[in-house]
C-alpha cells in the first residue's frame, strides 16, 4: 500500500487509477488511504460542473480542459454517471465524449457511477477528489449526473460551481425557483448560436437581480444577502457572471477559464475559500459520521428484530417514530 501511495504521489497515472478502484469499492482502505494523502491535499482548485440534462455539461468540461492546458495546468477529472435502479450498472458515456483528451498525459479522466447516491455525485467522490489533489492536479473538475434542480451537493464538493444551461429547455421558468441555480458562482449559456439563447441570458440575469440567487451560499443553502457578500451591488462579494458559450465549437471558453481563476482569486482574496473548505470539511464529516453510525447500528441491533419492526411498520401496528425509539434503546444496550 506505501509503495502504491508513494506513486500515486508522484502522479502515475496507472498507480492514480489503481487506488482510485481501492478506494470506491473497499471503504478501509479509502479510510488508510485518504489518511495518508490528506497532508498533500488542499492545493487543487475543484470546479463543479451541474446543470439538466442536455445542456452540454461533457462537452463543456470537454472544452474547457482544453483551454486549462494551454496554461499549462494539471487537470483531473472525475464524470459522474447514473446508476440502474435495477441492475445497478452505469453507461460512464460521459467518457466517451471526452475521448479526444485521453491522449494527453496532463489529463486524469475517471467515470465514476451515482451506485444510488441521490445529490448528482457518488458516495466515494469526496476521497476521489483528495487522491487527485494529492496527485498534484491543479484543478479537478467534477461533473455531476445532470438530474435537475435537486442536485446541489456539488456546491458543498466545490469551490467554484459552475451551472450550465441551453435555450429552449424551459430554464426561463426553472430559474424562478430554488434549486440548481441558486448554487451558482458562474452561469453558463452553452450553445448560445441556438434560437432564444439571447432570452435565456436575459432571463437568467433578470433572476440574479431579483433574488434570492444572489445572496451568500452556506452549506449548499442560500442566506440572505450580507454587506460583506452581496453578490449584488458587488461591493466585496461576487458578481455571479452569465456566459455565453458554444462548446462544441470551443467558442467562450477562454473567457470562462479567465472567470473561474478570477472566481479562485477572489475566493482566497476575501477568505471564502477557507469558508467553504470548512463547509466542505463539516459536510464530509457529517456524511462519514452516518456512515459510521449506521454500521455500528446494523452490527449492534440483531436482524430478526429489525425485520420484526418494519413488518410491524408496515401492517400499521407500531409507527415510524417508536420503532426508531426501540431500535435505537436496543443500540444503546449492545454497545
Amino acid at each position: 500500500m506505501k509503495e502504491l501511495l508513494d506513486q500515486v504521489r508522484q502522479g502515475q497515472i496507472r498507480a492514480i487509477a489503481r487506488l482510485i478502484t481501492r478506494v470506491e469499492n473497499n471503504p478501509q482502505i479509502a479510510e488508510e488511504a485518504i489518511q495518508a494523502l490528506y497532508p498533500f491535499t488542499g492545493q487543487a482548485h475543484i470546479i463543479g460542473i451541474t446543470g439538466s440534462p442536455g445542456a452540454g455539461k461533457s462537452t463543456v468540461v470537454n472544452a474547457l480542459v482544453k483551454t486549462l492546458r494551454q496554461q499549462d495546468a494539471r487537470v483531473g477529472i472525475i464524470a459522474v454517471d447514473p446508476s440502474s435502479p435495477f441492475t445497478g450498472g452505469a453507461l460512464l458515456g460521459d467518457r466517451v465524449r471526452m475521448r479526444d483528451l485521453s491522449g494527453d498525459s496532463g489529463v486524469f479522466i475517471r467515470s465514476m457511477a451515482s451506485r444510488g447516491s441521490l445529490g448528482g455525485l457518488a458516495r466515494a467522490t469526496a476521497s476521489v477528489i483528495k487522491v487527485l489533489d494529492a496527485a498534484g492536479y491543479d484543478f479537478i473538475l467534477v461533473e455531476t449526473v445532470g438530474a435537475g434542480q435537486a442536485e446541489v451537493d456539488i456546491a458543498n464538493a466545490a469551490h467554484t460551481t459552475v451551472v450550465v444551461e441551453a435555450p429552449g429547455m424551459g430554464d426561463e421558468i426553472q430559474s424562478i425557483k430554488a434549486g440548481i441555480l441558486e448554487i451558482a458562482d458562474i452561469l453558463v449559456v452553452n450553445k448560445a448560436d441556438r434560437p432564444g439563447a439571447d432570452r435565456t441570458v436575459r432571463s437568467l440575469k433578470m433572476m440574479l437581480h431579483l433574488g434570492p440567487v444572489g445572496g451568500t451560499r452556506k452549506s449548499g443553502r442560500i442566506s440572505s444577502p450580507s454587506a460583506e457578500h452581496n453578490v449584488q451591488n458587488g461591493s466585496a462579494g461576487w458578481d455571479i457572471p452569465v456566459l455565453e458559450t458554444v462548446a462544441t465549437e470551443e467558442t467562450g471558453m477562454a473567457e470562462l477559464a479567465k472567470m473561474v481563476n478570477r472566481h479562485m482569486i477572489h475566493l482566497r482574496e476575501s477568505g471564502e475559500w477557507l469558508q467553504r473548505e470548512k463547509e466542505r470539511s463539516w459536510r464530509e464529516v457529517e456524511m462519514l459520521l452516518q456512515l459510521r453510525f449506521m454500521r455500528q447500528f446494523q452490527a449492534s441491533v440483531p436482524s430478526e428484530m429489525r425485520d420484526s419492526l418494519l413488518t410491524a411498520v408496515a401492517e400499521r401496528k407500531v409507527d415510524p417514530y417508536t420503532a426508531v425509539n426501540q431500535l435505537l434503546s436496543k443500540s444503546a444496550e449492545n454497545l
